[in-house]
């Protein structure tokens, strides 16, 4: 329930002219179609289903989109990850920091990076704080120059591959995704990228 003792005379106001407003146009309609309400209903009802049908499409659309782009299938003694749609291969690791669980992190490989860079967001998944986070660090971005802080990740596990004390760096910038430089992939023995396939060998 909205708290209306908490609105001021002028949001009260204008709460009050627009219910005004919102009844003389209801009311206008109605009286003008007065003929043909159930004709006016019914076109109402169907675009509303409509425009609930678009909106589940485009949820659908996204969501198999979402997977696609972050498919990893096990083969051989390695992994296979499949291109996204955005141009990108995606890697999902299981990450352990302060809170002592592991929590699943996305990251967009980056071979051109050089270490394991994490989003704010990410980074509070797996315990870091605000007061954790010691920002004295720069990094060079598309987007400008970004403070970063560093942290140490107490496992970082992909399948049946695990490694302790990984080195990461925590982006105090507007990062959309957390990237996974060659500080981290250099563990593994290979990697091989063939047209829209990466495959990393444990």
């Amino acid at each position: 329930m909205p708290d209306f003792d908490a609105l001021s005379d002028g949001q009260m106001t204008s709460l009050v002219s627009l219910l005004i407003l919102g009844t003389v146009l209801i009311s206008y309609a109605l009286i003008s179609n007065r003929g043909r309400v159930n004709e006016m209903l019914r076109h109402a009802i169907l675009w509303a289903l409509l425009i609930v049908g678009v909106a589940a499409g485009y949820a659908l659309w996204d969501g198999a989109r979402y997977s696609m782009a972050s498919v990893q299938t096990p083969e051989g003694d390695g992994i296979v990850l499949r291109r996204g749609f955005d141009g990108q291969y995606h890697l999902t690791l299981d990450l352990t920091g302060p809170s002592g669980q592991p929590h699943p992190v996305r990251f967009i490989v980056d071979t051109g990076a050089t270490e394991m860079v994490l989003t704010q967001g990410d980074a509070a998944k797996l315990g870091y704080g605000p007061d954790d986070l010691l920002f004295l660090g720069t990094a060079r971005t598309a987007n400008g120059v970004t403070r970063t802080a560093q942290v140490v990740l107490d496992a970082v596990t992909l399948g049946d591959h695990s490694a302790r004390r990984v080195r990461a760096l925590v982006n105090e910038g507007d990062l959309h995704a957390s990237l996974l430089g060659m500080g981290y992939l250099e563990r593994f023995s290979r990697i091989e990228i063939m047209r829209d396939r990466l495959r990393i060998v444990f």
